[in-house]
């Protein structure tokens, strides 16, 4: 493992806890460690806003599997599932700084020979980038759903997590 802490298998939930549904994917990435058990091969990590920092944590990596909200400009808790060339594109088209920095590092570890072998975004249209530390009620509602996703696209890569 070439990591400081990659696991095999990474979920990563990223955003801004201050900015209320900025936070989603953070806020999921919690729901997880309270909710499931995973085996050693797996890290939930709490990216909050960093950006390439992030590469320690995951580099080495072989499946990724990023959280967010997504701002596509659709209706406010439309759902997003994107996979390679399409994250690329996402995140090509963002101006957060922590969006940019997961941009970055998955460019870095490109270049460097270390690319992610597998990574799969998922998030939802944010109803509120506001100030404030709570998620809408409506992006709370969508947490334990995408919990379950989550757990769903780890099960797929031979992952066995324990409620």
């Amino acid at each position: 493992m070439d990591g400081l802490f990659a696991a095999e298998n990474v979920v990563l939930g990223i955003g801004n806890i201050i900015l209320s549904d900025e936070g989603f994917g953070v806020r999921v990435v919690e729901y997880l460690e309270k909710n499931f058990s995973f085996p050693e091969n797996v890290s939930l990590i709490d990216g909050g806003t960093l950006g390439v920092e992030l590469t320690h944590f995951v580099t080495g990596t072989q499946k990724l599997l990023i959280v967010d909200s997504i701002d596509g400009g659709a209706q406010a808790g439309k759902i997003f599932h994107l996979r390679g060339e399409e994250i690329k594109n996402h995140f090509a088209q963002k101006i957060s700084a922590h969006e940019v920095g997961i941009q970055d590092v998955l460019t870095i570890l490109e270049l460097s020979g270390k690319k992610i072998p597998h990574v799969e975004l998922i998030g939802a249209q944010p109803f509120s980038l506001e100030a404030g530390l709570e998620l809408t009620e409506p992006m709370k509602k969508l947490v334990p759903t995408f919990a379950q996703k989550a757990v769903e696209i780890l099960k797929s890569w031979g992952v066995e997590v324990k409620r």
